[in-house]
C-alpha cells in the first residue's frame, strides 16, 4: 500500500496535519481581521501606530499593495487552504490528499515568496503572517515526508496528481468566499464616508482638550498662516521619519493638504523612536531615526524636501549608507554633530513628557508615533482619509460658524 499522511488511521502524522491546517486557518483569519482593523478602524481609539518594532510590524503588510487582490484580502485564500487541509485530516480520501499535496507545494512557494518580499521590500515581518508561513511550511513538510505517492518516481508523479473534481469544487468555493470578502471590503470602505466617519467626528469632539506643547516645532508640512493658532485646522504631529504608520499618515495628509489648502497649519514635532536621542519612550524601535531628524532639522530651507524624500524611500532610509548619501546630497553632513540642531530636536522630543499617560503601560501620553494634537485634542495613530477628512471639515465648519448638518462634513 502506498504511504499516506491521512489514510492510515488516527496516528500522530494525521493529527499533525490537522494541527497544521488549523494553525493556517486561525493565522489567516487573524490576518484578515487585522487588515480590516488597520485600514478601516471603527473608532478614534483604534488607529494604528508604531509601538512594537521597526521589523516586527503587521501594519506594513496591512497597508501594502499585496495585502489584497482585487479587493480580496489574501488571508481569505490562506484560510481556504488551511480549511481544506483540516477537511483532509478529518474526512480523508486519496483524491483529497493528492489535491492537498499539490496545493501544499503551491502554497509553500507562495509563502516563501511573500516572506522574501516583506523582508526585502517592506523591511518588516508581520507576526500573524509569520505564523501562517510556519504552519504552511510544516504542512508542506508533512506532505513531502509522509504524503501519498511519495514512493512514485518523478516530480510530477509525486506532486502533480490533484483531483479535477476536488479542484473544481474548491475553485467554486474559493470564488464564492472571495466574492463575499470583496463585497464586505467594499462595504467597509464605503462606511468610512458615512456612519463610521460620523461616529469618529462625534468621538473626536468628545475627547478631552489638552494643551499645546510648550514648544511647537517651526518645521511645517503645511502652512496657511504665519501664526500657528490662526488656521481653522491646527495639527502638531509627533512623528518618526522611519515609522511605517507615519508614512501611511503622510500619504493621507498629502491628499488632505490639497483639499484644505490655506486652512491647515501642520507642525512636524520630531519624535524619533530611537534611544540615541529619545529617552521619553523606553523601547529602541527605529535606530537611525535620530540621525534623520537631525538632517531634516539642520536647515529649515531643506526640511520639507528631506522629509518627503525620506518617506518616499522609507526602506532605504533604514540603512546607514543611504542616510550618508542623503546628507551629502543635501549638504547637511554637519547636522549629526551640530549642537544647536541636536539640542533643538531634543527639546521637541521632551515635549512628549508634558502629557499625562493614557495607559498604565507607558510613562507619558506621547509614547508612540504618529500621535497628533488636532485643535487641542490628542489622537493616537493613523486613520483612513475619509475619517480625517470628516474631522477636518467639521473643524472648518466650526471655525466658520456652520456645520449644523452632518452632510456638510461627511461625503
Amino acid at each position: 500500500m502506498s504511504p499516506s499522511l491521512t489514510l492510515e488511521g488516527w496516528n500522530w502524522k494525521r493529527m499533525a496535519s490537522l494541527v497544521a491546517g488549523a494553525g493556517m486557518t486561525v493565522a489567516a483569519y487573524r490576518t484578515i481581521r487585522h487588515f480590516f482593523t488597520a485600514n478601516y478602524p471603527e473608532s478614534i481609539w483604534e488607529g494604528s501606530f508604531c509601538d512594537i518594532s521597526a521589523f516586527f510590524n503587521c501594519d506594513s503588510s496591512a497597508f501594502s499593495g499585496i495585502s489584497a487582490i482585487a479587493g480580496v484580502p489574501i488571508g481569505v485564500f490562506g484560510a481556504v487552504l488551511g480549511g481544506v487541509v483540516v477537511l483532509g485530516a478529518i474526512l480523508p480520501s486519496e483524491s483529497l490528499e493528492r489535491t492537498n499535496k499539490s496545493l501544499a507545494l503551491l502554497n509553500g512557494i507562495g509563502v516563501v515568496s511573500l516572506a522574501i518580499y516583506t523582508v526585502l521590500v517592506l523591511g518588516s515581518m508581520c507576526l500573524l503572517c509569520a505564523g501562517f508561513y510556519a504552519f504552511s511550511l510544516a504542512s508542506l513538510y508533512l506532505f513531502w515526508r509522509y504524503g501519498i505517492d511519495s514512493d512514485r518516481k518523478g516530480f510530477a508523479g509525486r506532486w502533480l496528481r490533484p483531483s479535477a473534481a476536488v479542484l473544481l469544487v474548491l475553485t467554486l468555493f474559493t470564488a464564492s468566499q472571495a466574492w463575499a470578502a470583496a463585497r464586505y471590503h467594499e462595504a467597509r470602505r464605503d462606511a468610512q464616508s458615512g456612519g463610521v466617519a460620523a461616529r469618529v467626528v462625534n468621538q473626536f469632539f468628545n475627547l478631552p482638550e489638552v494643551a499645546w506643547p510648550s514648544e511647537i516645532s517651526t518645521y511645517r508640512t503645511a502652512s496657511a498662516t504665519g501664526a500657528f493658532e490662526d488656521a481653522p485646522i491646527r495639527v502638531v504631529e509627533f512623528a518618526d521619519l522611519l515609522c511605517s504608520d507615519c508614512r501611511y499618515l503622510n500619504e493621507q495628509m498629502v491628499r488632505l493638504k490639497e483639499e484644505f489648502a490655506g486652512q491647515m497649519n501642520v507642525a512636524f514635532q520630531f519624535f524619533p523612536l530611537d534611544a540615541q536621542c529619545n529617552d521619553v519612550v523606553e523601547k529602541d524601535k527605529h535606530p537611525g531615526a535620530c540621525d534623520l531628524s537631525y538632517m531634516a532639522a539642520y536647515d529649515p530651507g531643506t526640511f520639507k524636501v528631506i522629509h518627503d524624500e525620506i518617506f518616499a524611500n522609507s526602506e532605504e532610509a533604514k540603512t546607514p549608507e543611504w542616510r550618508v548619501e542623503l546628507a551629502r546630497r543635501h549638504g547637511v553632513e554637519a547636522a549629526l554633530t551640530d549642537s544647536s540642531t541636536i539640542d533643538l530636536v531634543g527639546r521637541l522630543i521632551r515635549t512628549g513628557e508634558e502629557y499625562e499617560k493614557t495607559s498604565e503601560e507607558y510613562s507619558h501620553g506621547i509614547r508612540s508615533t504618529p500621535t497628533m494634537i488636532i485643535n487641542n485634542r490628542m489622537v493616537i495613530g493613523t486613520f483612513p482619509y475619509e475619517q480625517l477628512r470628516a474631522i477636518f471639515q467639521a473643524l472648518v465648519d466650526e471655525a466658520e460658524g456652520g456645520g449644523e448638518f452632518m452632510e456638510s462634513w461627511v461625503e
